[in-house]
């Protein structure tokens, strides 16, 4: 997957997440809460963990196609793999989080 579309997939689920802590209800906010941080948070949380084992993975493919010695291929691999499946999850969770609110939005009150 090209890097315009993780970062379009990541600006997507910033913005989902951004919406969702601000979500008003009548004019009261709608409580997120989820243990001691909220829902909005956790996602927040969420999609920093997915950006930061991206930019892991790219520095490390770029480190070992600089010829850096320390920088074993397997570990590339493997690096590239973890953001990969991550990335994969977080676009699973955002089109569940968008199943979800056009189900809601579409009930009958």
């Amino acid at each position: 997957m090209s890097t315009p579309a993780i970062q379009s997939a990541v600006a997507q689920m910033q913005s989902m997440a951004t919406q969702a802590a601000g979500a008003q209800h009548k004019g009261q906010q709608l409580s997120t809460a989820v243990g001691q941080g909220g829902f909005a948070n956790e996602l927040q949380a969420s999609i920093q963990r997915i950006n930061r084992l991206q930019q892991t993975a790219s520095a490390k493919a770029t480190a070992f196609q600089s010829g850096d010695p320390d920088v074993a291929l397997n570990d590339v691999m493997v690096d590239m793999q973890k953001a990969s499946v991550a990335f994969q999850m977080g676009v699973q969770v955002r089109n569940r989080l968008v199943t979800a609110y056009k189900d809601v939005m579409n009930m009958q009150v």
